[in-house]
């Protein structure tokens, strides 16, 4: 207790592999909220914890790099405590399935700026009204990425596009022509059979077969594959 949450990230924990910057720390388990960068020098506490919008909780911690999409990340959070909810009060039994649908419009690419207005009053009518502590802390992913990741939220919703190209729904993968070798691996492992092309020459992706499942990016050795958001 007190040790800083750089500390435990960086010198006990040994920093983020690969060379990926950090983003983001959940604390406290699924109903805890998610920490930003910025806030790496708070002292894990109760009292310091409950300030940054989370929960010191079961005492675990998620450490989140540049990849991961924090809109995603609060869907994540939300589908466990929707399954978890015993159903006994109406804020947490049918307000977190409420949250829960518009987020899945949002990392859909079929969000609004009226549903992020929604998910908020919904996050806080939620936290204030459920008679347990499951209902009172599970909108805590979500207020807390609203709160520290909103620009996330709105490229979602105005831009149709996810910044950290994690919601398949808003992403593409392509080859490029200039790197690719015709080297085959991609399309051996591709499990749908979206990428086409013969033995030593460019390889192109379907999209409206590609299922973005990432197997492709795994495999290129040529640093030719790569995911856009359109």
């Amino acid at each position: 207790m007190g040790t800083t949450l750089q500390e435990l990230i960086f010198d006990i924990g040994g920093g983020i592999p690969d060379g990926k910057k950090l983003k983001a720390v959940q604390t406290g388990g699924p109903s805890g909220g998610c920490i930003p960068l910025e806030h790496m020098d708070a002292p894990i506490t109760y009292d310091s914890l409950a300030e940054l919008g989370t929960i010191l909780g079961s005492g675990g911690m998620i450490v989140m790099d540049e990849d991961d999409c924090m809109v995603d990340v609060a869907k994540f959070f939300l589908e466990f405590t929707v399954e978890e909810s015993c159903g006994q009060c109406t804020p947490c039994r049918d307000g977190t399935r409420q949250m829960l649908n518009i987020l899945e419009k949002i990392t859909a690419g079929e969000g609004t700026e009226e549903d992020l207005e929604t998910l908020k009053h919904l996050g806080e009518h939620i936290m204030k009204t459920s008679l347990c502590g499951l209902g009172q802390t599970a909108p805590q992913p979500v207020v807390s990425t609203m709160r520290f990741f909103w620009d996330e939220y709105l490229a979602h919703v105005r831009e149709g596009k996810c910044p950290a190209k994690r919601c398949k729904s808003l992403t593409r993968i392509v080859i490029d022509e200039e790197k690719c070798v015709g080297c085959t691996a991609c399309a051996r492992v591709c499990p749908v059979d979206a990428i086409s092309g013969a033995v030593k020459e460019v390889h192109h992706i379907d999209p409206e077969i590609c299922t973005r499942c990432g197997a492709c990016l795994e495999v290129c050795r040529f640093d030719a594959i790569s995911k856009v958001s359109p």
